[in-house]
């Protein structure tokens, strides 16, 4: 089984770039399973339902969250109802929303997704390895295919938590720096691990912000209001290979790819820019 997981999605450019791929790999048998990072969905800061159901509706199984999940305050209508819309998972008791989900795949398979949110430099939440501690077994009780997002700032906590999970989980698979690293392995145990999945949105900016209203904040150090960029958008995550009857991990491969049109791809992968490395 082949899963695709895209790293933060931001704004319409982003959309842009899974529209370009998601659909087309698809179609093309080339993943069973697609999850996203969508807490910055929704003009850049945030996740509404419409925007939601569009992801929805180009492919992506599963919505991912993090520390800006409740910027749009829509989310408070839905979230509980939407079982394929999960916030991290350690958050105290009483925060609305899914903390995992089992998903059925179309071929039958089963598909555990847990969302959990770093605490260096990041909100006050409850302990995420403790939080593991707790719903891994649950989730491994219904299927042995488990995917972890860790958002989170620091990349020493994010390669701690693959550590921890090493051969308790299929994939550990960092969010929030919206930079992409190169560090994708196979763990002991056959865990799969990426520090950052990157940003699926507009790279000709600061991290999805408009170049010059980030840069004026760096200088002045003055609050402003920031736009989400427009150009250059890409597909940045990777695509983990799974054994269906033990769940463990085969490989994991890095993607970045740009959100050119469909009819213009030629072969059965997304044309790499500038790069797919294995």
């Amino acid at each position: 089984m082949n899963i695709l997981f895209v790293g933060d999605v931001v704004g319409e450019p982003g959309r842009r770039a899974i529209a370009a791929h998601v659909g087309v790999l698809r179609s093309e048998g080339k993943i069973d399973f697609c999850i996203a990072n969508a807490e910055n969905a929704a003009g850049g800061f945030g996740l509404t339902r419409e925007v939601a159901d569009e992801l929805f509706g180009l492919g992506v199984d599963v919505l991912t969250g993090g520390n800006h999940i409740w910027d749009k305050k829509e989310i408070l209508d839905f979230i509980d109802r939407e079982k394929r819309v999960l916030r991290p998972a350690n958050y105290p008791p009483g925060v609305p929303g899914a903390r995992y989900g089992v998903y059925t795949t179309s071929s039958g398979n089963r598909v555990g997704v847990l969302s959990l949110m770093g605490r260096v430099f990041m909100p006050t939440t409850d302990c995420p390895f403790r939080c593991a501690d707790e719903l891994v077994p649950a989730i491994r009780a219904e299927t042995s295919t488990i995917i972890v997002d860790i958002h989170a700032e620091a990349t020493s906590e994010k390669v701690a938590m693959g550590w921890y999970l090493a051969g308790r989980v299929s994939a550990v698979i960092g969010t929030h720096s919206h930079v992409p690293t190169a560090d994708e392995r196979v763990l002991p145990g056959g865990t799969a691990y990426l520090t950052d999945a990157g940003m699926t949105g507009p790279y000709d900016s600061v991290i999805g912000v408009e170049k010059e209203m980030a840069i004026k904040r760096f200088l002045t150090q003055t609050p402003r209001r920031f736009t989400t960029a427009t150009g250059d958008p890409r597909l940045s995550g990777a695509i983990i290979t799974i054994d269906d009857a033990t769940g463990r991990a085969r490989a994991i491969e890095r993607v970045h790819w740009p959100a050119v049109p469909a009819e213009v791809r030629s072969g059965a992968a997304p044309e790499p820019a500038p790069s797919r490395r294995r």
